[in-house]
């Protein structure tokens, strides 16, 4: 199928009437066209790349709507997401992941790193998620993610069990046994300078050198405040002493950190991804977003526990943080926004581009809703939200239009036996 563009945000920007040729997934020509030839497929609003939510906790969305009483902390937080991780199996979480990956398909995802952790020692509950996101019709970073501790010289919990796979070793041997295909790819993930011990880090850092490595580093002060009274560093001093940092490295979260620690992520090339939903939802704190990028972190951004899942409230987040932090507007230009929200890169994908040889990942906006009518085209996804995405299209493939999944139908049925299934 080919598309043509009421406006399209190629890599020089917004161009009119643009036709974009397919050939088996892969863009193979982009022009500009007075006359829209027959048989094509019309996209009107604005158009950019599909979306990469660069980090994803599937199984947390069952938590959305639920632990909003009583206060609390992260620390608190934490307790119902055990509860909740408790209860799955490779089934259950098949159904769940299959339903949140519809629901990012709506909202313009192509592709999704999922940070995963519920393994109990074997890779059924990875090939769920890879069926649940073959059927949503996004493509998948598989993160398995090691997890060996409970803190800091603490051993794993009952239910972080479900977790560990006892050494890094282990892990990384059952790791290699998952195997890569037109939707999964696979890659690595250590979990937190709490949940992987020193001596083990390097190992991890070096099981997979051709695959991408994502780690949660500095959400929390107590984390920051463990790490420097067990090892005399910060947790990013700790990684970079494991060789964990690197260009094919992402840092997640990013939020409490020192200028060393932020001249360390920039000078190894280290990406940072954001979740700003999820980092203001559990009162987690603002990271220094503006100062990584110009330190050399290219940014991604994620939806993590799914308070929301939206990418233009996330690009649109990430720039608002800012201003609240400096007191300053403009600290992200739009197309660097664009840049943040489609960077495949940090999923070891390609894409984030309407040019030649990438992916055909589109992702039309509607310019004329309550929410976007009157905005500047270069400044829609200033104003616009996940319910003003008009036609996704993933490989080529239109996956979801006007609000309804191609294939999957109902989402929000589905989302909601699914979780209901997982409390009943």
């Amino acid at each position: 199928m080919n598309f043509w563009c009421e406006r399209a945000w190629l890599p020089a920007g917004l161009a009119e009437r643009v036709l974009i040729r397919v050939e088996n997934g892969v863009i193979a020509n982009v022009s500009t066209v007075d006359t829209i030839p027959l048989g094509v497929r019309r996209l009107h609003g604005i158009v950019v790349p599909g979306f990469a939510n660069a980090h994803s906790h599937a199984f947390h969305r069952a938590l959305r709507g639920r632990t909003h009483d009583g206060g609390g902390t992260f620390w608190t937080w934490r307790e119902g997401m055990y509860a909740l991780a408790s209860r799955l199996t490779p089934q259950s979480y098949y159904r769940l992941a299959r339903a949140v990956y519809g629901e990012m398909a709506l909202a313009g995802v192509s592709a999704v790193g999922e940070f995963h952790y519920v393994h109990d020692q074997s890779n059924e509950f990875g090939y769920a998620l890879r069926e649940a996101a073959k059927d949503a019709g996004i493509r998948l970073t598989l993160l398995d993610t090691c997890y060996l501790a409970g803190g800091i010289d603490q051993p794993v919990n009952e239910v972080q069990r479900r977790f560990s796979d006892g050494t890094a070793e282990a892990w990384a041997s059952r790791v290699a046994e998952l195997e890569s295909d037109d939707v999964m790819r696979v890659g690595a993930a250590i979990h937190s300078v709490r949940a992987v011990p020193r001596a083990e880090l390097s190992v991890v850092a070096q099981a997979f050198p051709d695959a991408p490595l994502h780690v949660h580093l500095s959400e929390q002060p107590a984390e920051n405040e463990a790490c420097l009274a067990a090892y005399g560093l910060t947790p990013t001093g700790l990684l970079h002493e494991a060789g964990a940092l690197s260009p094919r490295t992402t840092a997640v979260h990013a939020t409490h950190l020192t200028p060393e620690d932020i001249a360390l992520l920039g000078g190894s090339g280290t990406g940072a991804c954001f979740c700003s939903t999820t980092e203001a939802d559990l009162a987690d704190g603002i990271g220094p977003a503006r100062e990584l990028a110009d330190a050399g972190s290219p940014l991604s951004l994620g939806s993590d526990q799914h308070a929301v899942i939206d990418p233009l409230l996330e690009t649109r987040a990430l720039e608002h943080n800012e201003r609240l932090r400096t007191g300053q507007r403009g600290r992200f230009s739009p197309a660097e926004l664009l840049g943040a929200a489609t960077r495949h890169s940090a999923l070891g994908r390609d894409g984030g581009r309407i040019e030649p040889g990438a992916p055909c990942d589109l992702v039309a906006i509607s310019c004329s809703t309550p929410r976007t009518a009157g905005s500047l085209p270069q400044q829609v996804l200033l104003s616009a939200t996940a319910s003003d995405v008009d036609t996704v299209v993933v490989g080529g493939r239109v996956v979801a239009a006007g609000g309804v999944h191609e294939t999957l139908g109902d989402v929000g049925r589905l989302l909601a036996d699914a979780i209901e299934e997982l409390w009943a």
